[in-house]
């Protein structure tokens, strides 16, 4: 299969999964914000690497979560608890008047690569969406899982999340100077984007019920 056209459905695929407004690509706008491009590639190459490692479980564990569906029911609930968890945690910081302070550039790129690394670990959103679109992806025929063509898809992944989280960054460049740039507004438009997210798992928890 062509590695070019795996890699590219990939990266559709993560593009289209990761676009929408959510923690990471809003946090990735915030750090882009309040202290620099270098540092906000940083968190989203940290991110990136970890959406990686998710969607290769996802693609190795595709067909035995399409067989026994109380996986993905477990991993929801978990993903409600996580999600209200931070949902709660940028309400309170919202609420704080936080000092800018300067770091050591080294040390912060650093800081904000492993905080990359650690907030996409708690979004497992990832795993069963990619689950459910690899599986459909081989039901079609359109995707295989040898090495080769999981390599190509998760390359494409680990891009499509990239230019996802540029996107933001560079967006949220060009408007700095309103109100909703400062770090009040943003840590409660994230706080409200994790709890409607939160919301919406529930209710979809209760309807599978």
């Amino acid at each position: 299969m062509n590695i070019s056209y795996l890699f590219l459905l990939g990266l559709l695929v993560a593009f289209v999964g990761v676009i929408p407004p959510g923690l990471l690509n809003m946090t990735a706008a915030k750090i882009s914000l309040k202290q620099g491009y270098t540092r906000a590639f940083m968190f989203s190459l940290g991110a990136c690497m970890t959406v990686g490692l998710q969607t290769y479980l996802a693609v190795v564990f595709a067909k035995y979560l399409s067989q026994y569906l109380d996986v993905i029911e477990i991993l929801k609930w978990v993903a409600l608890v996580v999600f209200l968890l931070i949902s709660s945690y940028f309400f309170i910081l919202a609420k704080r008047e936080v000092a800018v302070q300067e770091v050591d550039a080294s040390k912060s790129k650093k800081s904000c690569f492993f905080q990359g690394l650690f907030m996409s670990s708690l979004n497992i959103f990832p795993i069963p969406y990619q689950a459910y679109v690899v599986t459909a992806l081989v039901t079609v025929n359109w995707i295989y899982l040898d090495n080769l063509s999981i390599g190509a898809y998760v390359a494409g992944v680990i891009s499509g999340t990239f230019v996802a989280f540029y996107v933001y960054i560079m967006f949220f460049e060009r408007i700095k100077n309103s109100k909703i740039s400062s770090q009040k507004r943003m840590n409660q438009t994230i706080a409200f984007i994790t709890a409607a997210v939160a919301v919406i798992t529930l209710i979809d928890l209760l309807i599978a019920l």
